[in-house]
């Protein structure tokens, strides 16, 4: 410990003898069911001195509270800015140390407030604008308090999520490299002070605005919209500020779709049909709004009928092939004994004779198998 000067000393004597003088009123104060500090406690209290390496802190009716030694130096940039008088909050190391003072922390004092206020945060779903100072392929690194935290994509908001093909990781990079050095107005969703560990989310499913939104519309509600995003599992469609849903791939046509990319462009105004509101999300269909083909397929189709077919793609299962524009049916791979002899035998783009081996209409199943010509 560094050597005090005489006037340092001084000092250090007129301070030592206040707390005697408190020593007799000490017990009274106690006897009046006042608790006293214990380890770890967080304490409050005027500094009433600054000198050399030490601060001391007013901590009636208790004694006299000290920053000093490594806490000291652990705290110098907090302590540049302490003026006798200010009240801090400091964290109680030794309840008495060997000088008969309160060995205190001011730098763990100040990390126990954040955790507590981070807790807080959470409980009260405070959103706070906080500046993205990194990102990887899992998310963004945002900053609060000093600390920094994790936002994973999945917690973005659609407007943020990188939307990007067949989930490329350098796409999504760079996607997410676009929002570095900008502001995203955030919730902490968890908080782990062992692990120095903070976990953030942009959406707020509580939101009274999105629940009002969201709540002025209708399974079966026809609305006017604007595509948003396209991706390989569907489009985002806008149906006005602040609300957007999606149109799954498998809702755009009866039609087998590959790549929504073919079909439409960001920007393009669409009609769509409400086909699910949950938690506060809702579900579009673009299809829902055609006529469905399968309606009138039982007058025309039966099972054992032989029809026309063109191979429309292949998959683990075997090959699609299309009787009409958005009805088509499942040759199975087992009846070729293998995928190679099925494609062996069918190729994609051509037609075939099949017979319809299942045909259940009303849940848009169809089953073919292939008739080879004689």
């Amino acid at each position: 410990m560094a050597e005090l000067t005489k006037e340092e000393e001084k000092i250090a004597e007129q301070i030592a003898a206040e707390n005697k003088k408190r020593d007799s009123v000490m017990g009274r104060f106690l006897a009046d069911s006042v608790t006293p500090p214990g380890e770890g406690d967080i304490v409050e209290g005027p500094v009433i001195e600054v000198i050399k390496d030490r601060v001391y802190i007013d901590l009636a009716p208790y004694g006299t509270g000290i920053i000093y030694g490594r806490e000291f130096i652990n705290a110098r940039d907090i302590i540049k800015k302490v003026n006798i008088g200010d009240n801090i909050a400091a964290k109680v190391v030794s309840l008495e140390n060997e000088e008969g003072y309160i060995e205190l922390s001011l730098k763990e004092a100040k990390q126990a407030i954040m955790w507590s206020e981070a807790e807080s945060a959470i409980l009260n779903k405070t959103t706070f604008d906080l500046p993205v100072i990194e990102a990887n392929k899992g998310g963004l690194i945002l900053s609060w308090q000093g600390i920094q935290g994790f936002l994973p994509a999945s917690q973005l908001k659609p407007e943020h999520y990188p939307r990007v093909n067949d989930g490329d990781k350098d796409r999504i990079l760079e996607e997410l490299r676009k929002l570095v050095g900008t502001k995203i107005s955030a919730m902490i969703i968890s908080a782990l002070p062992k692990e120095g560990k903070l976990i953030f989310s942009e959406k707020d499913p509580e939101s009274k605005e999105k629940k009002e939104i969201v709540g002025k519309y209708n399974v079966g509600d026809v609305l006017d919209g604007t595509i948003t995003g396209i991706v390989d599992f569907g489009v985002f469609v806008k149906v006005e500020d602040g609300l957007e849903g999606l149109v799954h791939i498998s809702e755009i046509d009866w039609a087998l779709v590959e790549d929504p990319r073919a079909l439409f462009k960001v920007g393009e105004k669409v009609k769509v049909k409400v086909i699910e509101i949950k938690e506060n999300k809702i579900s579009l269909s673009i299809k829902a709004l055609k006529e469905n083909p399968w309606t009138g397929a039982q007058s025309r189709y039966k099972k054992d009928d032989v029809v026309q077919g063109v191979i429309i793609k292949f998959n683990r299962h075997g090959a699609l092939a299309s009787i009409e524009e958005g009805i088509a049916g499942l040759v199975h791979v087992s009846e070729f004994g293998g995928e190679d002899k099925l494609r062996a035998k069918l190729e994609l783009g051509k037609n075939y004779s099949f017979k319809i081996t299942l045909f259940e209409p009303k849940d848009h199943k169809m089953t073919l198998s292939f008739v080879e010509n004689k």
